[in-house]
């Protein structure tokens, strides 16, 4: 047999010929399938059992919706994390933007280089690296070390507060905005902005008008994937945060795991999804594309 005819005997099936690329997709949506939308699918039915003794069991009923909707301390949580991930996505905005800049414009040669050693903080694990910073931030930390030795008193707001946990955040998850506002930069003619500034335009003017919306793509990613990870996040909070930063997602890991009432923390994951939902649904309203306002030149 020829490897023509091996070929065709590979994507013939029951004397249909199979469209290869099915035989491509076909593994990975299953992967998703099994992976993602089942659990995801089994998250929901579960939101509307109850648990009783570590068990499920199917009561279908919106208990669990009830209690997350009026008792005052899940609608606190909820909104503290919510806040917690405006903020952090926020300041990662305000540091990325720059620092995204200057390594597509300036970079040249080392631009790979630069955007690689973002990655660097990936090589350890994320409580490596909480532990570095409760090293830094501490009451025995680096900084308030170097206060004291110069007579000044102890930062306290540094560690176990609300501020503690934004800045782990941020610590986290500004390699996603960088890298997402980098990837839209990297494409964009800089000589646009020469051409903004022979017509008069500030250098803040030609990037408020200029630079800015034509990489709102990267800006719209980014804030994406710094605001969700942070609405469900659990590990920074409870190592930097201390009690008064009790989050949605710290709550949800206790209810799969102390407390076994895992029917209530489906609901909380639904609901978590949904918030994730409508704001990464707000995002893509915003990155709809624009027309270029060029015409059609006439003809005859």
């Amino acid at each position: 047999m020829t490897s023509a005819s091996a070929q065709d005997a590979i994507v013939v099936y029951s004397g249909r010929r199979l469209n290869p690329f099915y035989l491509l997709v076909g593994p990975g949506v299953l992967f998703l399938v099994l992976t993602l939308l089942l659990p995801m699918m089994a998250v929901v039915v579960f939101s509307f059992w109850r648990t009783e003794s570590y068990e499920l069991y199917a009561d279908w009923n919106l208990e669990n919706y009830r209690v997350l909707l009026t008792e005052p301390a899940y609608r606190t949580f909820l909104f503290r994390s919510f806040l917690g991930a405006l903020i952090t996505s926020i300041l990662c905005l305000l540091f990325a933007w720059p620092v995204a800049y200057f390594i597509a414009r300036h970079g040249g040669r080392y631009r790979l280089l630069l955007v690689l050693m973002l990655a660097a903080p990936f090589f350890t694990g994320v409580i490596l690296r909480i532990a570095a910073l409760q090293g830094i931030l501490g009451p025995g930390g680096v900084i308030n070390m170097a206060l004291g030795m110069f007579g000044f008193e102890p930062l306290a707001a540094l560690m176990y507060t609300p501020t503690a946990a934004i800045l782990g955040h941020v610590y986290l998850f500004i390699p996603f905005m960088v890298t997402a506002i980098y990837l839209s930069l990297v494409n964009f003619d800089f000589a646009l902005l020469e051409t903004a500034k022979v017509n008069g335009a500030s250098p803040w003017r030609a990037f408020i008008e200029v630079t800015w919306p034509l990489n709102w793509v990267g800006t719209a990613i980014g804030t994406i994937l710094v605001f969700i990870p942070c609405l469900a996040s659990a590990v920074t909070p409870r190592f930097l945060g201390g009690p008064q930063s009790t989050s949605i997602g710290m709550s949800l890991a206790q209810q799969f795991g102390e407390t076994g009432t895992w029917a209530l923390g489906s609901a909380m994951s639904v609901i978590l999804f949904i918030v994730s939902f409508l704001v990464t649904a707000a995002m893509g309203m915003t990155i709809r594309p624009k027309r270029s306002g060029l015409t059609r030149p006439r003809t005859g």
